[in-house]
């Protein structure tokens, strides 16, 4: 499998949000997109801005998204298919990963997972690297990196603003 890079400066966080809207209509359940960068990165403003924008396309009220750092996992309803966003950054080993159901969630939801690396092995092959890294005030540079195929279906949201 090839895999490929779409890169973006995202200088707010209404950048975010619209980056964000154009992105949810092109995610599948199935798709895992694992979120890395340190701590203020923004991994969580992205999650809460997909979150709001698929639940906002489906025709659902709003709903506060909170950071699962606490309750390591959120699920949401967002019309097609369901949303889980974890937070795994307090896990101590990989083997905890099956507790909290991640491999079933894998199959047949949108899959957005802060700290993956503590999935160790059980990360999918196939999953979708999203690395955010601060630059300077708001501005983030966002890379995703992916199967092709992926990336052919999501690069209209880079369309805009890309760099």
């Amino acid at each position: 499998m090839t895999r490929a890079t779409l890169t973006l400066r995202l200088p707010t966080l209404t950048a975010t949000a619209g980056f964000a809207g154009r992105l949810a209509p092109l995610l599948r359940g199935g798709d895992v997109m694992l979120l890395c960068g340190p701590v203020g990165a923004g991994k969580t403003a992205l999650a809460r801005a997909l979150i709001g924008a698929l639940r906002d396309r489906a025709g659902l009220p709003p709903e506060d998204v909170p950071s699962p750092t606490f309750t390591l996992v959120q699920t949401y309803d967002t019309g097609p298919f369901e949303t889980w966003h974890a937070d795994l950054y307090r896990l101590s080993d990989p083997s905890e990963v099956t507790e909290l159901g991640l491999d079933e969630a894998f199959r047949d939801a949108l899959c957005l997972i802060e700290w993956p690396d503590r999935l160790g092995a059980d990360a999918p092959t196939d999953a979708l690297h999203v690395a955010l890294q601060p630059l300077a005030d708001e501005t983030r540079r966002l890379a995703l990196t992916g199967p092709d195929d992926t990336l052919r279906r999501l690069a209209p949201a880079f369309a805009k603003d890309s760099r």
